[in-house]
């Protein structure tokens, strides 16, 4: 009797949780799910700060992603000899794990972008404001993410539809051309530009959003990564429109230094097309997230760029230093009153006795420099210390706060990039014109230097190209990003003559310029600041030039190996497989300079 009331309660428990099933199966409110999310406005809005937030990790702008393309151009050099590596000497294997985490951040960035577009629509005319400002700005991450896979990757994926996720068709996608990924930025960018509003009209909105200037700054640049006459007429279009303000107010800081500090005063400035918004140290949470796997909500929120260029007895990580060449491509013009550039005390950290007086002087934070005792990159292999985008020289902190702490905005685009732009299409089209030269002199006046004359280039557009492309925008846009996607473009790794101008601007001496005793002080001292010359590379042993180690095809990241294997529709690049572009660059008819002395 027992075991059947026992049995039989069982069996009511049983029977009673069978009928409930049906009734509890609620929604949770609080667990939000891809098929639940997205359908408000606010939820939107939502998306589009995780999109900002992927461009700012560890592989799109935040450490590496930046780096990498440091490295490429001939203004840098890799001063630990470890770290960067690989990418310094153009070399990296398909099989260095470091070589996906631009692709990983870009890819993640796309999924977000992707996802808000589902939820906007095809019909533009449709929308109202802030859906038109939510999908502009979709359109522009978008189009900014392909432009960087395209100048970094060469080859990979365009993914525009999020419901393609669905399949394992769409999941492996196969690789995009070269060609597939510029066109994808191009067309979210110019959709971009009808939809976004001008920088004057965001008012405290577009602080630190992308805007239509952005998008039109973007679409440009998109246009001349393949510069056929006909994509370099198009930008050339849309940067006059930029400078007749079609697109928004900008203008040239006259203090070319604001482009470099913290804080409200300066970032978001007035020359600024688009920036990465990073909070100022101090206003940061603790935890420092390397990958985007979690979110945190305590997260630093600030990048790593400093640790990279500054001092190792600063605290810094001493990767990266700036070339003799660009050192000494500033010491060659002097201002209209006599003085060096004063962008050389903004890019590169040095003791100069015009400094005295000059800003915050001769410092470094908030140590004064000596002339006799050299600041040097790394302890070991010595190197002219990267002061642009740290805060080397802003008097604000005594050391380097080491890791993703550094809260200086990056200035990703700048006006004085759209003047530049402009005279380099207006000569490829036009030949040297007056229009041209006043642009560059625009530039070079906010520098105090004497103004270009029209008769200085004969009619030569090589010469002019010459002066825009390894005088003008090396001292303008030094060690910043860019010069990486600068050279691909410029053609000048399919070049005997320019491939080996670029040997020679990387050339560096490996040495500690620090003779120190026992106790660490410092008993004799070598000149950090000496111009060196390529033809001593393999004579003198401490001599390196970085393009010596360049492999044909990798002016491009490998594609890394661990994605091939796990998708068989992906394929590799030319630095997969060691290909040299000179004969696709050369064939597509798009122009490489000859070498001109000036």
């Amino acid at each position: 009797m027992k075991l059947y009331k026992i049995s039989l309660a069982l069996f009511l428990c049983l029977g009673t949780m069978t009928s409930c099933e049906d009734k509890l199966e609620l929604t949770n409110p609080n667990q939000q799910t891809t098929a639940g999310f997205g359908d408000s406005v606010d939820q939107l809005e939502e998306s589009v700060i995780a999109a900002y937030n992927h461009i700012r990790m560890e592989g799109s702008y935040a450490r590496v992603g930046y780096g990498y393309d440091m490295c490429r151009g001939d203004e840098v050099w890799n001063s630990s000899q470890v770290w960067y590596l690989p990418f310094d000497d153009l070399n990296a294997p398909a099989t260095e794990e470091m070589t996906q985490w631009v692709w990983r951040e870009w890819y993640y960035t796309i999924n977000v972008c992707n996802f808000i577009l589902s939820r906007t629509g095809d019909d533009n005319n449709a929308l109202g404001e802030q859906m038109r400002r939510i999908k502009g700005q979709a359109l522009f991450i978008r189009g900014l993410s392909y432009y960087n896979l395209a100048g970094y990757y060469q080859n990979s994926p365009v993914i525009t539809d999020y419901a393609s996720y669905g399949t394992l068709e769409g999941l492996y996608a196969s690789s995009s051309s070269y060609d597939e990924l510029l066109a994808q930025a191009e067309n979210d960018l110019s959709e971009a530009m009808t939809l976004l509003p001008k920088r004057d009209e965001g008012g405290e909105w577009s602080l630190g959003r992308a805007t239509q200037g952005a998008a039109a700054g973007y679409y440009a640049r998109a246009l001349m990564m393949r510069p056929s006459k006909e994509n370099l007429e198009k930008a050339l279009t849309v940067l006059k429109g930029i400078i007749n303000k079609e697109y928004g107010t900008y203008k040239l800081m006259s203090n070319y230094g604001d482009n470099f500090r913290e804080g409200s005063a300066y970032e978001n400035n007035d020359e600024s097309l688009f920036e990465v918004q990073f909070l100022d140290y101090g206003t940061q949470g603790t935890e420092q997230e390397w990958t985007p796997v979690n979110t945190s909500s305590n997260a630093t929120q600030a990048h790593a760029i400093e640790s990279n260029c500054c001092p190792g007895d600063f605290g810094g990580w001493a990767d990266l230093s700036a070339t003799p060449w660009l050192y000494n491509l500033f010491k060659e013009e002097k201002t209209t009153d006599g003085k060096l550039d004063p962008r050389l005390y903004w890019t590169i950290g040095t003791y100069e006795d015009d400094w005295n007086g000059f800003e915050n002087g001769n410092v470094c934070y908030t140590k004064p420099m000596s002339a006799d005792v050299p600041v040097q990159t790394n302890n070991n292999n010595g190197g002219l210390p990267i002061a642009k985008n740290t805060n080397m020289r802003t008097n604000l902190y005594s050391t380097v706060i080491t890791g993703l702490r550094c809260g200086i905005n990056l200035r990703m685009m700048r006006y004085s990039d759209v003047l530049l732009r402009a005279a380099e299409c207006e000569n490829e089209i036009n030949g040297p014109t007056q229009q041209a030269i006043d642009w560059i002199n625009e530039v070079r006046t906010r520098a105090k230097l004497k103004k270009l004359q029209l008769s200085d280039f004969a009619g030569d557009s090589d010469k002019l190209f010459e002066q825009i492309a390894n005088v003008e925008r090396p001292k303008e846009f030094g060690c910043e990003f860019g010069r990486g996607f600068d050279l691909i473009r410029w053609g000048f790794y399919y070049s005997a003559d320019r491939l080996q101008q670029l040997k020679e601007h990387g050339t560096f001496r490996r040495h500690n310029y620090l003779m120190k005793d026992a106790e660490g002080n410092v008993t004799a001292t070598g000149d950090i600041k000496e111009s060196v010359s390529y033809s001593q590379v393999g004579i003198d042993p401490e001599l390196k030039s970085s393009y010596d180690a360049y492999v044909p095809g990798h002016e491009f990241l490998p594609v890394y190996q661990g994605l091939l294997n796990a998708n068989p529709n992906l394929s590799g690049n030319s630095a997969n497989n060691n290909t040299d572009n000179t004969a696709n660059h050369k064939e597509k008819g798009w122009p490489i300079h000859p070498v001109k002395n000036l």
